[in-house]
């Protein structure tokens, strides 16, 4: 069990900071470089755009994302160089969106991953292939499991750029990279535990996106309250059935890695993946959905996944399905919404 005891800080940080980069321009990338300027570190911060870098450069902060941010340039070094800003650090944050990962990882090879942490900040999976992005990470680059962690919690980026309280959860087999990496995001509205489920964490991670979107259909369909708590209900039971099926182990789901994440992307304004459900209840086509979006919906890329590994494994997995049978195969939000109602209990 994950407990919140303190916020985990070290005085040898700075002795023993190596180099951290962050790979990724959008708003989460950017909550991230925040809460890491906050400790004695340097940090790299690689961006694919270079009128971005100038940018960040001249006026300190990221004109797309949460430009209210302000960087203390001096601790920040931003960069398109993906090649150098790899070579130069010791730990890495990916917070690229899943749908751009593989992008960014065919300009590497494993000598660039050697003996590194490698922290994945991404809620989602790769596309066509069905894998977790630390499952791929391994695979591809020969990394050992120990090298790997992943972010995960109820920790929206907008809420960070207002330094709201914020919890997060550092997973990962290896207890030193894991530990390391709590101590260095937790800051004074950031607070941080850590668990050894790294599978597991990635998973629910990926699958409270999925019921995000349906909490937004519903909503868009206006369903009420009442029906969002039954979904939700419905859906930590989803999450259950599938962790035990594809990686089981004794682990408590109401932790805030787990059940804390899901409920703050069901219900918070700032959920993207809410927004995209509620906007296709309404009537948008998903097209026309995600264009008027400016960030990437990662639960729309996932649900595909998931329902072909659930599909695979002959699963009862209904919200997944509603959620996939409406975004792919174009089937009526009304009906399909309808379907998922009378088989909740």
């Amino acid at each position: 069990m994950a407990l919140y005891v303190k916020v985990l800080k070290s005085e040898n940080i700075q002795q023993e900071a190596p180099r951290v980069a962050v790979i990724g321009g959008g708003s989460w990338a950017t909550a991230l470089v925040k809460i890491l300027s906050e400790q004695p570190l340097r940090i790299s911060w690689w961006i694919r755009s270079q009128e971005d870098v100038k940018h960040i450069k001249e006026f300190g902060n990221n004109p797309r994302y949460l430009s209210n941010i302000q960087f203390p340039l001096k601790k920040i070094k931003p960069s398109t160089d993906l090649r150098k800003t790899l070579e130069e650090c010791q730990v890495i944050i990916l917070a690229v969106p899943s749908a751009f990962i593989l992008e960014v990882l065919n300009f590497t090879h494993a000598e660039l991953w050697k003996n590194k942490t490698i922290v994945s900040a991404i809620k989602g999976m790769i596309p066509n292939k069905n894998q977790l992005i630390t499952e791929y990470m391994r695979q591809r680059f020969g990394l050992d499991p120990s090298q790997l962690c992943i972010i995960a919690g109820p920790c929206h980026s907008e809420e960070i750029a207002l330094e709201k309280r914020s919890y997060l959860t550092l997973a990962g087999s290896g207890e030193k990279q894991r530990e390391w990496m709590a101590q260095v995001l937790a800051c004074r509205y950031v607070r941080t535990c850590t668990l050894p489920d790294l599978e597991g964490v990635e998973y629910a991670a990926i699958m409270k996106n999925i019921i995000a979107i349906a909490c937004g259909l519903a909503r868009g369909l206006n369903y009420g309250d009442n029906f969002q708590a039954v979904l939700v209900s419905n859906a930590m039971q989803e999450i259950k059935s599938f962790l035990n099926a594809v990686c089981p182990q004794n682990r408590d789901v109401d932790v805030s890695a787990y059940l804390g994440d899901l409920l703050v992307t069901c219900y918070s304004p700032y959920s993207r993946n809410r927004t995209l459900g509620y906007m296709v209840g309404k009537g948008y086509s998903v097209r026309a959905a995600m264009s008027e979006m400016n960030m990437i919906a990662e639960g729309y890329y996932a649900v595909k996944s998931m329902y072909e590994i659930g599909k695979q494994l002959q699963l009862s997995m209904p919200i997944t399905k509603a959620v996939y049978n409406i975004l792919y195969e174009r089937i009526s939000p009304t009906m399909e919404i309808k379907i998922l109602e009378n088989s909740m209990n």
